[in-house]
């Protein structure tokens, strides 16, 4: 396999290094990477500023691409032609923190491979939770990879869909294994925190502490929370299937 991968984290994270380190036994691995850090910037594509690229290396030293644009970006710069040939793959993370449910309306991870789907190629997602103040330990994260993208390459993904993953924080042996489980539910608490600059004038952090977890039965959110590795397909049809027959109900296609 010809394998893509990225992250939202930049060419600096370790878990970009775990990612390439877990691959490369699977086929050839191709890096291309933000310059810096683009946490929750969702499918933001820069199309009004020039995009640059250039050779480097990740903190292990290995070779990469590093480009100054986002995820997203990274991965279509690749598809479009930065790269020799179409990989057969794209790999995103390893995500420094979770992706379940609702965040995946924020991710720049799980965006990057989102693009990889609308090129045609089949697209993974892998976050990592920690511990507070625990280094981090990606052992399982990467076994769990590692095993998925085998079966990717057996069986394939069908057009338009992507597969989310996502690790706890424990250590490979007391992962109690994975489990397929939808999409849940992370409230958020945000706080607006209303700063001034020497001249008086207003500027604003977001801040709040960490997210409200809804452990639904079968969710990704209470998977993890349980101890298993969580594997989600998502695709890219957001359509409320139902009231496309509720909204037929109300009369608004008749003519006026």
């Amino acid at each position: 396999m010809y394998i893509l991968i990225t992250n939202d984290d930049g060419y600096q994270s370790e878990g970009l290094v775990a990612l390439r380190a877990a691959l490369s036994q699977m086929g050839e691995v191709a890096v291309v990477a933000p310059e810096r850090n683009w946490s929750a910037a969702g499918h933001y594509r820069k199309l009004f500023d020039p995009l640059r690229a250039w050779e480097g290396a990740l903190p292990d030293g290995s070779p990469a691409l590093i480009c100054d644009g986002t995820p997203a970006d990274c991965v279509a710069l690749a598809m479009m032609g930065l790269l020799p040939r179409k990989p057969d793959l794209v790999v995103s993370g390893i995500n420094l923190g979770a992706n379940l449910g609702t965040d995946l309306l924020y991710s720049g991870t799980v965006a990057a491979a989102m693009e990889g789907i609308m090129f045609g190629v089949p697209g993974v997602a892998v976050s990592q939770l920690r511990t507070r103040n625990a280094p981090w330990d990606f052992r399982a994260a990467q076994a769990a990879l590692v095993r998925l993208v085998r079966r990717v390459g057996e069986r394939g993904l069908p057009q338009g869909v992507l597969l989310n993953l996502n690790v706890p924080a424990r250590p490979p042996e007391e992962v109690r294994g994975m489990r397929i489980a939808r999409l849940g539910r992370r409230s958020y608490r945000d706080e607006l925190v209303v700063r001034h600059d020497p001249r008086g004038r207003p500027y604003y952090w977001i801040d709040g502490s960490e997210p409200e977890d809804h452990a639904d039965d079968g969710t990704d959110v209470a998977v993890v929370a349980e101890g298993y590795v969580s594997l989600t397909p998502v695709h890219m049809d957001l359509t409320s299937h139902h009231w496309l027959e509720v909204l037929r109900e109300w009369g608004l296609e008749e003519s006026s």
